[in-house]
């Protein structure tokens, strides 16, 4: 199985934690195969608002999350 990432952003609420507060606008960025393209997006996204604090992009391990079990504890690959 691939390690599948999702890359989105949107307005916090708090720029220190994750409570999105416009559901609908959430830019869903979207699926990558792996953790360096999920960075790669990310980093891209951030950097163009990286002067709103209340705008975060956020990478999310799909993987983890459809095969909790197969995640081996202390995988640097993400």
């Amino acid at each position: 199985m691939s390690k599948l990432h999702l890359v989105f952003g949107g307005r916090v609420k708090d720029p220190q934690g994750l409570e999105f507060v416009d559901l609908p606008s959430v830019h869903l960025v979207g699926l990558f195969p792996d953790y360096a393209s999920a960075v790669d997006a990310w980093r891209s996204n951030a950097q163009r608002t990286v002067d709103d604090a209340e705008m975060k992009y956020v990478v999310v391990h799909l993987h983890r999350l459809l095969e909790p079990s197969l995640d081996v504890q202390g995988d640097v690959s993400a």
